[in-house]
């Protein structure tokens, strides 16, 4: 049997509304409408600050797409570990991998109970595969991999394609965030691929600084790194070319584009 999980766990939780949340702040730069006041003020202090940021979070999407691709059809991955996924938009990780393989499996993890409540909504499944949706932070690593519908979506004993899209800048270094990454990645059998993004300043630090400063203001983490900073999240795996490169040039380029234009980085890594 396939289908689209019950996502039993889930009870109903009080969610302040007033304060702004990266999920639904990065929903508004995508055009959606699950968003809210305070998510918008933030939303728009940040554009104010990174005129094209709505720009880069469709190159984030893009990425997204171009990752799951590779992963399905060279990498051979038909089970994707979506960590930090936010508010489903068209384009997501199942409706790629199953486009490609209907027998693709995902199970999807975030913090935030609107998420949760709108993958109950919008979230299904091809009826060769399956998806499911589960309440967890990347914080608690162990909490995610010992979870009971874990095992039901996820075969440990075959590859796996662990995603970080637009997640990591969420958690401050002294929360050492590499470690919470490598707790998955060893998790993971070989022959699993991670694929991530990053914000960074090293394209435009002055732009960057300000949209910090913003979300600092609204308690919103927001932690740009280095390319090198990005590349620890990977280290002991196996880049797949071209490495760790601005999100727009991961994959083939069309003529014209400044692959700096997006103050993020993109990469897609093997496990031996």
């Amino acid at each position: 049997m396939t289908e689209t999980d019950a996502l039993g766990d889930w009870a109903p939780t009080e969610i302040d509304t007033t304060v702004a949340h990266s999920a639904r702040v990065y929903d508004y730069w995508l055009g959606g409408k699950d968003n809210f006041p305070a998510d918008r003020e933030l939303a728009e202090q940040i554009i104010a600050a990174v005129p094209n940021m709505r720009a880069m979070a469709r190159a984030n999407r893009e990425f997204l797409a171009k990752a799951v691709t590779h992963l399905v059809t060279e990498g051979g991955i038909r089970q994707f570990l979506d960590v930090g996924t936010g508010i489903p938009t068209a384009g997501n990780t199942f409706e790629v991998a199953q486009a490609l393989a209907p027998q693709s499996r995902v199970l999807y993890v975030d913090n935030d109970p609107i998420v949760l409540a709108h993958a109950r909504a919008m979230i299904s499944s091809h009826p060769a595969g399956r998806t499911s949706f589960i309440l967890g932070d990347l914080r608690k690593p162990d909490d995610i991999l010992n979870h009971p519908v874990f095992a039901k979506i996820i075969d440990r004993d075959q590859p796996i394609g662990l995603l970080l899209i637009a997640v990591l800048m969420l958690f401050k270094d002294a929360e050492d965030p590499w470690a919470m990454v490598h707790a998955l990645i060893d998790a993971l059998p070989s022959g699993s691929y991670v694929a991530l993004t990053h914000p960074t300043g090293d394209f435009a630090p002055q732009e960057v600084a300000i949209a910090v400063a913003a979300a600092e203001h609204a308690h919103v983490t927001l932690t740009p790194r280095s390319r090198a900073e990005v590349g620890r999240f990977l280290a002991g795996l196996e880049l797949v070319e071209p490495g760790v490169v601005p999100v727009l040039g991961w994959g083939p380029v069309a003529e014209g584009v400044d692959v700096n234009a997006a103050y993020y980085y993109g990469a897609v890594a093997r496990k031996p």
